[in-house]
């Protein structure tokens, strides 16, 4: 069975703007992890398409995370307006469902990281117009929302005004990268699903950036899903589809019903992608490697799709 698939996370934006960051590239054809020539091949197709920024741009590039947000931003509009014969922004579950019905991809546009925009709360109702509906508060440094996985700390005053107003909009909020201390804050008081976009399984692989089996169940309790990241540092030893298998697997038993389990491959934000997973068009072996471990047709598909989409239909307007 070829099925559709509704990834979470990636980074192909960044991508497709070269080393130097200035760079016009192209989402129908490119040597990245994603292309849409590629993905026309899968049974159905939507990609959450992350518009990164951090600080920390401005030592690695000399560039303000505000105008990278303007380009990767651009980027995405750009080539979604060129491919539009494949492809086209979903603003709302509605779309993509039509979407995919019509034989058509959808690109539903997310936030990584908030210094693209100073973090400011206010602007989020701004961004949901333009077509972001996902939003995680910070990146890999502690910044005026919250700490992060590496640096500790919890949600401050302004974090918690911004992930009231980003629910508000019917933006949902993305935990990955969050610390342990800001991600419980979010839990005692979120008012709608949440997602850890782009982690694995700490029980698995014990890295700051996969979650607790607690915190699994947190989200699940709120009606959000987690997506299956295919870094091999988040994986773990001998990362292969196997190892993959096994944070999956892991998770099916705390959700025997493989409700909140999705997929958040990281593709083009990472370097080092499990052995065996060679970008986009891999996402069929995976499936075949989890029906060979023992999951239905059915559940890898509220893997593969379901449970993406309907987290999106609890929380997007």
């Amino acid at each position: 069975m070829n099925f559709p698939v509704f990834d979470f996370h990636c980074d192909t934006a960044l991508a497709l703007l070269g080393e130097d960051l200035n760079q016009a590239g192209s989402l129908r054809r490119n040597q990245f992890h994603i292309d849409l020539e590629r993905a026309s091949k899968l049974g159905g197709y939507a990609q959450c398409f992350a518009c990164f920024t951090t600080p920390m741009m401005e030592q690695w590039h000399n560039l303000s995370p505000i105008v990278l947000f303007e380009r990767e931003l651009a980027t995405i509009q750009r080539e979604i307006e060129k491919n539009r014969d494949l492809i086209s922004i979903a603003y709302s579950p509605k779309e993509i469902r039509k979407n995919q019905n019509a034989g058509k991809m959808s690109a539903i546009l997310t936030l990584e990281g908030t210094a693209g925009f100073g973090h400011d709360p206010e602007l989020l109702e701004d961004l949901y117009a333009i077509g972001f509906r996902i939003v995680s508060l910070g990146w890999n440094e502690k910044n005026i929302l919250t700490g992060s996985h590496m640096t500790g700390g919890g949600l401050t005053d302004q974090g918690r005004a911004f992930v009231s107003e980003a629910q508000r909009l019917g933006i949902i909020v993305d935990v990955s990268h969050l610390s342990d201390e800001g991600f419980w804050d979010i839990m005692d008081m979120t008012q709608a699903p949440v997602i850890a976009s782009h982690s694995n399984s700490r029980a698995i692989c014990d890295v700051s950036r996969n979650i607790t089996d607690d915190m699994f169940k947190a989200i699940c309790a709120t009606g959000g899903v987690v997506g299956f990241n295919q870094y091999t540092k988040f994986v773990g030893e001998k990362a292969d589809l196997d190892k993959a298998c096994d944070h999956l697997l892991h998770f099916v038993e705390l959700d025997p019903d493989a409700k909140h389990i999705a997929l958040g491959g990281d593709l083009d934000g990472c370097d080092e992608l499990v052995d065996g997973f060679d970008g986009l068009q891999s996402y069929p072996l995976l499936a075949q490697k989890l029906l060979d471990r023992g999951l239905t047709e059915r559940m890898i598909m509220n893997i593969f799709w379901n449970n993406a989409l309907g987290v999106m239909e609890r929380c997007c307007m």
